[in-house]
């Protein structure tokens, strides 16, 4: 029972400010609390400084100093800077600024933007003159978590001593600083706030379980019991409206994605369509009621940080809607399609995609041995309702594979959970079946459970002079993460009172690494090879050894988990199956159909699979005597946005995506580095500092024009460029994809191209193109190209030999060169490797090419399924609609297109002389337009303006009406087009009937329409009216435009990418396309004057001017080239990738999530 005295003692504990190394932190006063322990009935006195046991038995965990020093404070064991944080959209507009961020030296600029933006408290925190601001420090992100683990270990008895809790909170403080570990973004978000700088929040509907009594109990408050779990699985009742049911989950769901977290559910209890139900009728089915909760899901930001809800939906092979849950996706991508081909945004944000359903979560089948077994022999699968059992329906088993591949070939969904194997791994099967996953499918476990991470950067315990692994300090690492991810389930609260009520029944924990595949590539071994699958088998082995044996060092001290006694038999089997994989004891395996293959001896290093088996005798001789504190311990997690707060190339046990990278510069831009991985890995090769120099240019360039072929200092001196704009250009062309995004106006100036010869109309043109216009060939232009900026790949380096191109082999082919890149296989073999000795389960996404096939799909499904997998998530490059496939070059377009014009059109034989009646139509007005540009007068200009005349657009035709607000006006803008989809006319709609600003732009519409009708090219007004500037301007609600500087120029942007596809004058990219069907010519709606006769003769834009590609080099300003460099390094390795909602950059994939390389938002998972 709770003490009285201890519970008026806990709630007016007081804080106290203390000063660390010139910070201000908050810490609680010491709190004296009398307690019942579950394992007998002698008192515990606990405190923030003591505890004493009476029946003198252990009495907490000891800690000694591995990284910190005890004569030196651990803030003062690092430099620190005072950086800017400024996070850019594509066009260069600052969406997220804070100056002063203090961050230590070693962190990138990445690192320091994910904080400022992410993980700071925003308000609410105490500041040295009494009132309240923001986090501004590193050091107070990482006191305020340590310090409030720390907190609740001293008051729940986890340290054996006050000295050694002290050295648990400066180890941990290290280790947050150091970025070798660090915890999942919902304990950034929410640990601490209230132990720190006490703030409560009111409450959200959470529960939590008293350690002191047992009894499940009702939050009070928001943050004084923080939620830092971020994976949940919950379940679903077949009820309608009661607690536990359908409409009662959508709420459930949303308490977990309001703090940052996601959530998966197993559907298969609902029953499907047609089947009856206990008041008469049918059901409505399933898919009904996922469309609803996809919508929920939709309309919530996961923390208020991230894109929206991350959400896994389950579904068991066997319901009576498999199928169309199957289908869900590829049917609602061809409604996608049909979408954007009448003119909908194809952006993953914009209409088309927000208008179709089951776009806010992940979907996974769950398929049993018995599947496997009925598809081997080409029988039927029996699909069986869901109130009594009966079969509903028998399907060819050949025939539902196939979709299943076929769905995941066309739009990356359904995954797959081998559900067999993942239940006889399962340690406690007396509480349930595991029947789904997280989003990402890494965590397992029992309906109404969670679990929380943490992640260690492999790269922390690796010396890469020695290319030897720091065994003894990584599992130090993980016995002292073990106990922080252990002390949050003591701390957490949680959104229903099951997941609260099994949370601490089972106490599931989620701990992971990252940066594998930069430890191999420094290592010089490649990742798709034995040599790397038996080093990554090694350390999984010794993280979730450590883990369960620290787990069972907890149990010794606190007792094992409470369910532990009723599922203890399985428990053991499962730890005796994870040490029979580290000693690769086939024979050993116990209640295991698909036998996984353990660690390869003669491929491991001998001190790696020593510590491997060690790590679990120990774990099996602990547990077995005292039990464990955790069911699970580890899984291994996408690590998207804490991998890049660790300056992680790789995530999980990804490889990596590129050889050349771009770093990320305070106050905003970008330097083009080559991958920090491959110069280590080249010296670990034996290749000399010269060789790998050479090498590293040959992949990431000169970044300069000095003695560049073709296209050098002095061929531009040549050309007439004085040598302070030669030095501008080398300036630019660090961080430049590609050479030909810098020679235009905004690197050089108007004075010097007009110096060059060119005119206004000329450069100002965004398809002119410099290099061209000053004579060099596209021969020219690639072969300087790739000395300046490099080929993005070592393929075809010198020096480097064809034996070790395997160890820079990359998710992606890299760069326009590059054809090497792993195959899936080797994705699912190192997979396999690591599963064996994880808790859970791994999230990785299997990449494969566009032109890969269906059968390939199969293929790796059932691999996955022979190798031991627990679960299976391919991603076809390109699969989606968000974004159009481009694996072409512009120039390997431009020089097809030119092949194919020679071979279409006859050899022209050149003369003098012109015979008029034999051109045509667009014969004589090219001609007519080169006598008006040679012409210095302008009669000739003016009389062909009197025979021209205005072309009519159809009675019945088409257009867009485009809805925006501009500072929070409303504003319509409606076009109208030709047959040929061009446009014809403007209507512009605002404000009340009458008022002057309505009438002016109608007024407006109907000149710029005649203009239109008469021939005026769109490309005219564009270049006239856009960047004009008055009031209304700002912030822009539209899909692509998200700041104006006036209506006008909001409306000569937004047509100048509906029908000239000019990418350059929006802020978010996508690809709309209408057809006009109207045949029939009418009046004009918007001219009250009559239209003359239709003339055959239309001045229209010469040859030279052509509808821009979104591929080609667009170029704003300077800065702004930065990003396009990043997006197209980005669109290069995976080109259908959605773009970031926070600041509009392409992103990749991370896991089965995608992550922003610009800003660090993780679009899915937090």
């Amino acid at each position: 029972m709770q003490c009285p005295i201890a519970d008026r003692f806990f709630h007016r504990a007081l804080s106290t400010i203390v000063d660390i190394s010139g910070n201000q932190f908050y810490l609680q006063t010491a709190i004296f609390v009398f307690t019942r322990t579950r394992r007998n009935n002698h008192f515990f006195i606990l405190s923030t400084e003591t505890m004493v046991n009476s029946d003198s038995t252990r009495q907490g965990l000891p800690f000694s100093r591995r990284f910190t020093r005890e004569d030196l404070h651990v803030f003062d064991q690092f430099e620190y800077d005072y950086r800017s944080s400024v996070i850019r959209n594509p066009n260069g507009e600052i969406v997220f600024e804070m100056n002063n961020v203090e961050v230590p030296k070693g962190w990138s600029q990445i690192a320091t933007d994910i904080l400022a933006q992410k993980y700071f408290r925003k308000a609410g925190v105490p500041l040295a003159d009494g009132s309240l601001g923001r986090e501004t420090s590193s050091k107070q992100v990482a006191h305020r978590m340590a310090h409030c683990w720390r907190a609740w270990g001293e008051r729940y008895g986890y340290f054996a001593s006050a000295k050694d809790a002290q050295i648990f909170y400066e180890e941990l403080v290290y280790s947050i600083l150091d970025q070798a570990c660090v915890p999942n973004s919902p304990q950034w978000f929410n640990t601490g706030l209230y132990e720190s700088y006490g703030i409560t929040g009111k409450p959200q509907g959470h529960y939590y379980v008293d350690q002191f009594d047992g009894q499940l109990k009702k939050s009070t408050s928001a943050y004084e019991r923080p939620q830092p779990h971020a994976c949940f699985i919950l379940s679903v009742d077949d009820d309608l409206v009661n607690e536990g049911g359908i409409m009662d989950l959508w709420l459930r769901e949303a308490r977990i994605f309001k703090y940052g977290s996601g959530v998966g559910t197993n559907f298969s209890h609902i029953r499907g369509e047609g089947e009856k139900l206990s008041g008469g009728g049918t059901s409505s089915g399933l898919m009904s009621f996922l469309k609803i909760g996809d919508r929920a899901a939709g309309a919530i930001k996961s923390g208020g940080t991230t894109r929206r809800a991350a959400k896994m939906v389950c579904l068991d092979l066997d319901h009576p809607e498999i199928i169309q849950f199957v289908d869900w996706k590829v049917e609602e991508e061809k409604k996608v399609a049909a979408l954007i081909a009448a003119g909908y945004s194809s952006d993953y944000e914009g209409e088309a995609y927000r208008t179709v359903s089951g776009q806010n979560s992940n979907n996974s089948v769950r398929i049993p041995n018995a599947f496997f077994e009925k598809l081997e022999a080409n029988e039927d699968w029996e699909l069986t309702a869901r109130s009594d059992g009966r079969v509903m329906k028998r399907v060819p088993a050949r025939e539902l594979w196939n979709k299943i591949s076929y769905a995941a070939w066309r739009c990356a969904d359904p995954g797959v959970q081998y559900d067999s194997t993942i239940n006889e791994w399962h340690t406690c099967p007396e509480g349930g079946r595991i029947n789904a996953s997280n989003p990402c499918s890494e965590y397992m476990f029992l309906d109404n459970t969670a679990c929380n991470l943490a992640s260690a950067n492999l790269m922390k315990f690796f010396d890469a002079d020695t290319r030897l692994f720091d065994v003894e300090g990584y599992a130090y690492n993980c016995r002292l993460w073990t106990v922080v991810l252990e002390i949050s389930v003591l701390m957490a609260q949680f959104p229903s009172k099951e997941v609260a009520q099994l949370s601490y029944d089972y106490r599931t924990l989620g701990l992971g690494f990252a940066n594998l595949g930069s430890m191999l590539m420094v290592s010089g071994i490649p990742y798709d090879s034995e040599e790397a699958r038996g080093i990554a088998g090694a350390i999984s082995s010794i993280m979730t050894g450590v883990a369960y044996k620290t787990s069972a060092e907890m149990a010794q001290v606190l007792g094992a988990f409470s369910q532990y006694a009723a599922n203890k038999e399985h428990m053991l089997r499962v730890m005796r199956n994870h040490r029979a994989a580290a000693y690769d004891a086939a024979d050993a395996y116990e209640g295991l159909t698909v036998k996984p293959l353990g660690i390869q001896a003669k491929y491991c290093p001998d001190y790696l699979l020593k510590a491997a088996t060690r790590a679990w005798d120990e774990a099996v001789q602990l547990g077995e005597k005292f039990g464990y504190r955790n069911a699970q311990t580890t899984v291994i997690a996408p690590t998207g946005t804490i991998g890049l707060v660790m300056d992680c190339d790789t995530t999980g046990v990804e490889p990596d995506f590129a050889l050349v990278k771009f770093k990320k510069l305070s106050g905003g831009g970008y330097f083009k580095i080559i991958n920090q991985s491959v110069p280590a890995a080249l010296k670990n090769l034996g290749y000399t500092e010269k060789e790998s120099e050479a090498i590293v240019k040959y992949a990431v360039g000169q970044a300069s024009f000095a003695g560049a072929p073709f296209i050098n200092h002095q061929t531009l001196s040549e050309k007439g460029f004085i040598a302070e704009e030669i030095s501008k250009l080398d300036a630019a062309v660090k961080s430049a994809f590609e050479i030909g995004f810098v020679f235009n106006r905004f690197t050089l100036g108007e004075a010097c191209l007009e110096r060059l010869g060119f005119t206004a109309e000329q450069y100002g043109d965004w398809n002119f193109n410099l290099l061209e216009a000053l004579g060099f060939s596209d021969e020219e232009i690639a072969t300087a190209n790739d000395y300046v900026c490099g080929t993005m790949t070592v393929e075809g380096a010198p020096y480097l030999k064809a034996a070790h191109l395997p160890v820079f082999d990359c998710a992606n082919k890299c760069g326009q060169k590059g054809e090497r890149y792993i195959h899936a296989h080797g994705h699912i073999r190192m997979m396999g490797a690591v599963q064996p000795f994880i808790s859970g389960a791994i999230s990785k996404t299997i990449n494969l090419p566009n032109e890969a096939k269906v059968e390939e799909i199969a293929d790796c499904y059932m691999l996955s399924w022979k190798l031991g997998l627990k679960a299976n998530a391919l991603y076809r490059d390109g699969s989606k609609l968000s974004q159009p496939l481009s694996n072409k070059s512009d120039k390997k377009k431009k020089s097809e297109e030119k092949e194919e014009q020679k071979l279409s059109e006859p050899v022209a034989v050149e003369s003098n002389i012109i015979d008029l009646g034999k051109l045509t139509i667009d014969d004589l007005l090219e001609e007519v337009q080169k006598r008006v540009q040679s012409s210095p007068d302008t009669k000739l200009k003016r009389r062909l303006a009197m025979i021209v005349e205005r072309r009519s657009l159809p009675a019945k035709r088409r257009g867009y009406t485009q809805k925006a607000k501009i500072a929070g006006q409303a504003l319509f803008v409606r076009t109208g087009e030709y047959n040929d989809g061009t446009l014809g006319e403007i209507f512009i709609d605002m404000a009340k009937e009458g008022a002057t600003m309505r009438s002016m732009l109608n007024c407006f519409a109907i000149a710029v329409s005649i203009g239109l009708q008469y021939g005026v090219p769109l490309e005219e007004f564009v270049e006239k009216f856009v960047f004009t500037r008055f009031e209304p301007a700002g912030m822009v609600d539209h899909p692509n435009i998200k700041s104006t500087t006036s209506i006008v120029d909001f409306i000569f942007r937004s047509l100048a990418y509906e029908y000239l596809d000019r990418a350059d004058l929006v802020h978010v990219l996508d690809r709309p396309e209408v057809m006009n069907t109207g045949s029939e010519e009418g009046d004009d709606s918007i001219l009250d004057r009559p239209s003359p006769e239709l003339s055959d003769v239309r001045i229209v834009a010469g040859p030279g001017v052509k509808a821009m590609k979104p591929t080609q080099p667009a170029r704003t300003e300077q800065v702004a080239g930065n990003f396009d460099a990043l997006n197209a390094a980005s669109k290069s390795m995976q080109s259908d990738a959605p773009a970031c909602n926070v600041c509009g950059h392409l992103t990749i994939r991370s896991g089965t999530c995608y992550k922003c390389l610009n800003c660090g938002n993780s679009l899915g998972c937090s």
